[in-house]
């Protein structure tokens, strides 16, 4: 069954930014683009970058090691297709952001 995980607050992620955050036992890029939250997975199908060490590049998730990039809302590669990383919902309540897992 999911579940709702805090997983950072408002202020932690700039524009265009990203961070690593936990939320249960998955590790997830925590993305902010156009003021919206994105989750996806936090390792780059390639050769395992770290997402949550990323930036928005062209409206994607790019990963900082080769530049693979992600759809934010699906996670499909936008690269490679047939690569996909799982993403997550994600609330913001108040000032705290939460994703399901």
């Amino acid at each position: 069954m999911a579940q709702w995980y805090r997983v950072a607050s408002v202020g932690d992620v700039g524009e265009g930014a990203a961070i690593a955050v936990k939320a249960g036992f998955a590790q997830i890029a925590l993305y902010k683009s156009s003021g919206q939250f994105y989750a996806i997975d936090g390792v780059c199908a390639h050769k395992g970058g770290p997402m949550g060490e990323g930036f928005v590049q062209d409206g994607c998730a790019t990963c900082p090691w080769h530049g693979w990039q992600y759809d934010l809302q699906t996670g499909a590669c936008a690269t490679t297709p047939g690569v996909k990383l799982k993403s997550y919902a994600v609330k913001v309540e108040g000032n705290e952001v939460f994703v399901e897992v």
